[in-house]
């Protein structure tokens, strides 16, 4: 961790003039969107004069919120896929570029979404990144480098990884879906027959495949417990979360829907995507017009309306600011919830 303190410092110092809010003691504060209250019990999570703040706008597409350190020298991280970067937001200097290229290396055009899209942490607190130009799962070593994770299935290269999460044993769960190809699903470079949902055994470093029942799986994460393990689906015509049923030897039963969105979807900008989960069990999962809380049952509580196309988000600070990546904008708001 204090290998990633010391760089982001070095970063700040390299970095020209930040995108945005530049000073975040001097910026007046900026509020996006409004809160919909469907079930009395969201006031116990997100209190009634929570507003979604704006810390900095101007960027392309923002997405794989991910809170490194603790709440004093603590820092996020985020990705703009476009721009092939990862940024860094801390509330003692505002933004500044963190990383560039983030997901692709090579050296001709390759699409509208080349960088890193998700982010998460190892067990020993290295960022790792979902690549979407580099068709991998990446980490960042403590000594500067990157080393491939994962990028083919049987010898068939991934198509672009999108968005991970840790198990408590070292494992790493990430999706596979085609946005990081230029044409998509469609492209000529694909290899793979299917959309996937994979697994990186930390025990043996082993690539398996979860399953790809969904056509278009995005975000992920577990249940506290992790004996369930929750995925969105990017799928206009069935814009939907569905949950497993995570068994002993890590692999899953068949899945359930827990949430279908499909009739939100052209009445308000967006489609499921990143989530995050408190230590009691909601959800909190981008999802057509903002974030969707839901209780762990599958209860729509209520909506963060931000009114723009969002695309994750993630606990930090101290746990309960919820951060939010909503189009070109970053975001915050305060909760009454704790992040796992």
């Amino acid at each position: 961790m204090r290998f990633f303190l010391s760089l982001f410092a070095m970063v700040l110092v390299m970095t020209t003039k930040p995108i945005g809010a530049q000073n975040p003691a001097t910026v007046p504060v900026r509020t996006l969107g409004t809160i919909e209250r469907y079930k009395p019990e969201l006031d116990k999570i997100l209190p009634v004069d929570s507003k979604l703040e704006v810390l900095a706008d101007g960027f392309t597409w923002t997405e794989g919120p991910l809170w490194m350190g603790d709440e004093k020298t603590g820092y996020l991280l985020f990705t703009d896929i476009p721009r092939n970067s990862i940024f860094s937001w801390s509330k003692f200097h505002g933004i500044s570029l963190f990383m560039q290229p983030s997901g692709y290396t090579g050296v001709t055009y390759y699409g509208l979404e080349p960088g890193a899209n998700g982010l998460l942490k190892d067990s020993e607190g290295n960022l790792v990144m979902c690549e979407h130009g580099d068709r991998r799962v990446s980490v960042l070593t403590p000594a500067g480098g990157k080393r491939t994770l994962a990028d083919n299935y049987q010898g068939k290269r991934l198509n672009s990884p999108n968005d991970g999460v840790l198990k408590s044993n070292g494992d790493i769960y990430f999706t596979d879906p085609p946005y990081g190809l230029p044409q998509r699903e469609n492209d000529p470079r694909r290899e793979l027959d299917h959309f996937g949902v994979y697994r990186i055994s930390k025990k043996t470093g082993q690539l398996s495949l979860i399953t790809t029942e969904l056509a278009r799986p995005n975000g992920i994460g577990f249940s506290p417990d992790e004996k369930t393990l929750y995925v969105a689906q990017s799928d206009p015509k069935k814009a939907i979360w569905m949950s497993f049923d995570v068994k002993e030897d890590g692999t899953v039963g068949a899945g359930k829907l827990f949430y279908d969105a499909t009739d939100q979807v052209g009445k308000h900008p967006g489609l499921p995507d990143g989530l995050s989960v408190d230590k009691t069990g909601n959800l909190w999962a981008s999802g057509p017009g903002g974030i969707y809380i839901f209780s762990p049952s599958g209860v729509l509580l209520g909506r963060i309306n931000t009114g723009e196309r969002t695309s994750n988000c993630c606990f930090g600070e101290d746990g309960s600011t919820l951060f939010v990546t909503a189009d070109s904008n970053l975001c915050r708001i305060r909760t009454s919830a704790s992040g796992l």
